[in-house]
């Protein structure tokens, strides 16, 4: 009886081994056949940072969550270090559909959409909170939506934290020190005259020369935010890290209207649904980043100088001309941005 019992036991073991077999092999050709669906959609994507700079790391969230949601319908291939071309260049591409989707600073495209030199005024936010206020507000989609009128579509808004200056002479601690100073900025008619309304000197410049122009004393400093400061090591020939956040200017993620058109409506929701998250997940990376960063840099002994407020309202008040000059036409917007953070 007993001997009987055991081979009962082990016909049952083994039935549901075989079972369990069965069921992990289907699952393993279920996930290979999801694996190698040829997809309907191959597209490209822009970006000129490196692999692991938080708005790269937000293109490749934004691939994985369309090919995920798409059904493996959608693949989105993600060319980082600008190896696609500049940013002038990946507009136009972008524009005539060459290049599917990217991720643009605002600099560049203002020059074809003169409204969005707008968020790109200095000392136009009281911080980081009253920026997304805004942005995520009907204004930012207004914004967004103004992109349209140069074929293309405005999907998300990337995080790229504040601007500041950086010396290497001696530290920005009152307007004064601005005077006469040769600081470089971005290839923008805009930042140039907000340097030279601070009474400082101005010059455009290839952002891989900076190093060696701020070490030979070519230039005496030049603005960034705190990973750029950080990851270009310009902290090691420019020691003074003046906190006066002139800009905090947000960073666009695009899709062609050319590809856009292609798609099906429930294709664009799904993409404009990752655009979305994507931009949630890499502000996240971008807010750790920049305290490592900033946690680098004064570890290596670099002084930073944060201006009180009645100094930093003279900077803002010394760069009353530079809205005159480019933002005359939208002076309406700015007084609704400046009301949203009251």
């Amino acid at each position: 009886m007993k001997e009987r019992q055991g081979i009962v036991k082990k016909i049952i073991v083994c039935l549901m081994l075989c079972t369990a077999v069965i069921l992990f092999a289907c699952g393993k050709a279920e996930q290979m056949e999801a694996n190698s669906k040829i997809p309907e959609f191959v597209l490209t994507y822009a970006e000129n940072q490196a692999e692991d700079y938080p708005t790269t790391q937000g293109a490749y969230k934004f691939a994985e969550l369309v090919k995920k949601r798409s059904g493996g319908r959608i693949e989105i291939m993600v060319n980082a270090g600008g190896s696609l071309g500049d940013e002038r260049s990946v507009i136009e591409q972008l524009q005539f559909g060459g290049i599917d989707f990217a991720r643009v600073s605002l600099s560049v495209l203002a020059d074809q959409v003169p409204k969005l030199n707008v968020l790109q005024m200095p000392y136009l936010y009281t911080g980081s909170d009253h920026m997304w206020k805004v942005l995520e507000g009907k204004l930012g989609d207004d914004f967004l939506k103004s992109v349209e009128d140069i074929d293309l579509m405005g999907l998300s808004w990337y995080d790229a934290g504040a601007r500041n200056f950086y010396s290497s002479q001696k530290p920005i601690t009152k307007l004064e020190d601005m005077k006469g100073m040769v600081i470089r900025v971005q290839e923008s008619e805009l930042m140039m005259a907000m340097v030279e309304a601070l009474g400082a000197k101005s010059t455009a410049m290839v952002y891989s020369d900076v190093y060696s122009a701020l070490q030979t004393g070519t230039i005496g400093g030049a603005e960034n935010n705190w990973p750029s400061y950080d990851s270009a090591s310009h902290y090691e020939v420019a020691k003074y890290f003046t906190l006066d956040e002139h800009t905090r200017v947000p960073e666009l993620q695009l899709a062609s209207e050319v590809t856009w058109n292609r798609l099906s409506p429930e294709d664009q929701a799904i993409i404009k649904e990752c655009a979305m998250e994507s931009a949630r997940y890499e502000r996240e990376l971008w807010r750790e980043r920049e305290k490592a960063s900033e946690a680098k840099v004064r570890a290596a002994g670099c002084q930073v100088i944060e201006l009180p407020s009645e100094e930093k309202a003279r900077f803002q008040e010394a760069v009353t001309p530079v809205y005159e000059k480019f933002c005359s036409d939208y002076m309406d917007i700015i007084d609704a941005i400046v009301a949203a953070g009251k």
